[in-house]
């Protein structure tokens, strides 16, 4: 099921990324507002241009770009200029200080001056894509619910390393429990909670080797089902907003690596056979 995309109005890692700004010089740039954290609907977004990073990274005040993170590849597009002209790009990335989000452009591009206002339009049908990917994976860590050793999100295919002691788990099973949750329809929702909240709930964390990023103050939760109740975890990525829009999925292999850790490929489709 797909959704209208909004148009919203908004007042005036590549190696050559930059930070302005730091000891000695100038007050580094405020923080990148991150509307996408608020609604992964928004696929276009008017915005002025703050400055250019590098050569070829536009940082506006906020946008609707996903930066990379958390396994979760950057959002791709383009961006338009008042006459019309659009300017590819190819990857959104977070600058040194995990804070600024810098739209990268495709090499050779001419680019827009700062203070110009640019619309921004990201690739939503490839958007769409990580975001039902996105919350089916979550939906695994359900089904599985082990310890987190590493994940990659992808437009076809992701993938959920888990620390699991034995190897009794079967893809037919776990695609089966998957599709459960899928048909449920739970609804999925974004809440804050402070640091605090966090360090008093240790439980939320799934992942074994990492933890959510600090210094904000504030942990974005991503909670499915009434309440939370299916599931809540810490996470900054993009997702649909009920699981039934994730759509037909199945475990396309379980691949040992090591003595206890199971890798769990989800793709999108029945299961074959």
């Amino acid at each position: 099921m797909d959704r209208e995309q909004a148009r919203v109005r908004c007042p005036v890692r590549d190696s050559r990324v930059t930070v302005l700004g730091g000891p000695g010089g100038a007050a580094a740039p405020a923080a990148t507002e991150r509307v996408y954290q608020d609604d992964a609907y928004l696929s276009t977004l008017e915005a002025p241009l703050t400055r250019i990073e590098g050569e070829r990274g536009l940082v506006f005040e906020r946008t609707n770009f996903f930066a990379a993170g958390g396994g979760q590849p950057g959002d791709s597009g383009f961006v338009e200029t008042a006459d019309g002209r659009q300017i590819k790009i190819v990857d959104t990335v977070y600058a040194p200080d995990k804070a600024t989000v810098v739209m990268l452009a495709e090499e050779g591009s001419a680019l827009p001056a700062a203070g110009e206002t640019l619309v921004l339009h990201v690739d939503w049908k490839r958007r769409y894509k990580l975001m039902r990917m996105h919350t089916a994976c979550h939906l695994l860590t359900v089904v599985c619910p082990f310890p987190i050793t590493g994940a990659a999100v992808g437009e076809e295919e992701s993938r959920i390393d888990f620390d699991i002691p034995d190897a009794s788990a079967d893809k037919a099973g776990v695609t089966a429990q998957l599709m459960d949750l899928v048909a449920a329809n739970h609804s999925v929702f974004t809440r804050w909670i402070t640091e605090a909240e966090l360090d008093a709930n240790p439980g939320l964390v799934k992942s074994a080797n990492v933890k959510p990023p600090r210094g904000s103050g504030r942990i974005r939760l991503v909670c499915i089902g009434e309440n939370g109740s299916v599931d809540t975890q810490p996470c900054g990525g993009t997702h649909v907003q009920e699981t039934g829009e994730v759509g037909d999925i199945h475990i396309g292999k379980i691949e040992k690596k090591g003595k206890s850790n199971r890798r769990f490929r989800i793709r999108f489709g029945p299961l074959p056979g």
